[in-house]
């Protein structure tokens, strides 16, 4: 039985979707003006795991993230490098694509292009309007938030409180907080993406866009809509003011799911700070599966610190799991003399496993609390091994667990990995010889900055 945090009810509910076993889940998706970063790694690994998890359980997932392919983020970025806008779109597009393989997110079932689907947009903006949620400007149509009763409830704040936070300062809105649905524009530029519609040429609001696409492919309601956590207000807020009001039904969706916020070493990821760190420069750096298992190593709901310290740790994490399977692969073949052929305690050592591992997944799909079952497993496995008290039967149990953990959380601890221990050893000598010249020259300040940084990476040089 699942259970997952709701962030509208602020519980953990028993999950059920509203028809049958077949889950509806869409995830926003990334506006494509430049390389995403790693906190939109962060959310969209979180949420293959939990497509993964479902279909492990029996349940067909279908999975849509929509791509925003049109907003003014991208015509500002391609009239700065003389591009289309188009061209520019897919070409970062294709980038978040490649990187989202090379992580291995792999159940989206339909990335939705906002391009691709005006028509639906217009026609959800015309019933706004016919239903009295919507109305025409000099600039535009926007949705007036102050026929919407429940505006807020999801973000659990009112809409004198959310009223602070008003972007679009014109005069011509009947509420300071009203947001576009269609933003009027002529082709005044050739970076300018237009559409004729009945209010004028011009193009949708940010908001408008992802409940036209679920509204088509799922229909006014669903079972899961995730996002990150800055995504609550407004996004989120419109999006369900949008869908309840054109369709009359509630709720828009039966289960709000966000992940945390990540942060580079205790700050938030910005450019301005210069902490930025996109996908594509991460993979250039570090493999994705080390990334991956530092993703999976906090809830997907907390706050998660991303740092040199944490990814090494991430890898020694993996390293211990592939090291058992490469011995455990030796002994099978003979490698290594196995006294016992087979040994019934070790059932109910796996069981107890299992149930710790599923219990864990099942309690909002706890990661770090299944890996660490994960680890207390193999360190008694290691210790039977040293001590010669396991047997064939259970080695191969073990083996087929293991496997079958990584499939679930995305990882595929079948595959031979290469040790990197003995490259990291010839770094450090390289290091502590580089070290020791610098201070025979008394060059003490890059001698001491290099034993630090060891430090940092749990690395200790004790000079004499």
């Amino acid at each position: 039985m699942i259970k997952l945090y709701n962030t509208m009810t602020r519980e953990k509910e028993i999950f059920k979707p509203i028809q049958g076993n077949i889950v509806k889940l869409f995830v926003c998706g990334p506006t494509v003006y430049d390389y995403s970063h790693i906190g939109h790694a962060r959310t969209y690994i979180s949420f293959d795991v939990i497509a993964r998890y479902l279909k492990y359980n029996g349940f067909t997932v279908l999975y849509i993230q929509n791509i925003t392919d049109l907003d003014d983020k991208i015509l500002k970025r391609a009239e700065e490098l003389g591009t289309s806008p188009l061209e520019l779109a897919r070409k970062y597009e294709e980038e978040y694509l490649n990187d989202m393989a090379i992580l291995g997110v792999e159940n989206v079932n339909f990335y939705a292009r906002a391009t691709e689907h005006i028509p639906e947009i217009i026609k959800q903006i015309e019933t706004l309007i016919k239903r009295g949620y919507a109305y025409e400007t000099d600039n535009g149509v926007y949705f007036d938030e102050s026929k919407f009763e429940d505006f807020g409830k999801l973000s659990n704040r009112n809409l004198e409180d959310l009223n602070v936070h008003r972007i679009e300062l014109d005069s011509s809105k009947r509420n300071p907080g009203d947001f576009a649905l269609w933003k009027k524009r002529e082709n005044k530029a050739e970076y300018e993406m237009i559409w004729d519609s009945p209010w004028s040429t011009g193009r949708p609001g940010w908001h408008i866009e992802d409940t036209a696409i679920t509204e088509t492919y799922f229909g006014p309601q669903y079972d899961i809509h995730g996002g990150g956590l800055d995504l609550i207000f407004p996004h989120h807020e419109a999006e369900i003011a949008q869908m309840e009001a054109a369709s009359g039904k509630k709720p828009m969706v039966r289960y709000w799911m966000h992940t945390g916020f990540l942060n580079v070493k205790g700050e938030k990821m910005s450019k301005s700070l210069g902490n930025f760190i996109t996908i594509h420069k991460l993979l250039q750096e570090y493999s994705p599966e080390i990334f991956r298992f530092f993703v999976l190593s906090t809830h997907y709901r907390s706050p998660i610190d991303f740092s040199q310290e944490t990814l090494y740790q991430s890898q020694k994490g993996l390293q211990r799991i592939y090291k058992l399977i490469q011995i455990i692969n030796e002994m099978l073949e003979g490698n290594t003399p196995i006294s016992l052929e087979n040994d019934q305690e070790y059932v109910e050592k796996l069981e107890l496993a299992q149930k710790e591992f599923f219990n864990a997944m099942d309690n909002d799909f706890n990661t770090p609390s299944a890996l660490s079952s994960l680890f207390e497993l193999i360190r008694e496995v290691n210790t039977d091994i040293s001590q010669s008290n396991i047997s064939i039967n259970s080695l191969n149990q073990v083996k087929e667990l293991i496997i079958e953990y990584g499939n679930i959380l995305g990882f595929d601890f079948n595959t031979t990995h290469h040790n990197e221990e003995g490259i990291e050893n010839d770094l450090v000598n390289l290091l502590k010889d580089v070290r020791e010249k610098l201070r025979e020259k008394k060059e003490w300040t890059l001698s001491d900055d290099i034993r630090s940084r060891l430090i940092e990476l749990n690395i200790i040089l004790e000079d004499k």
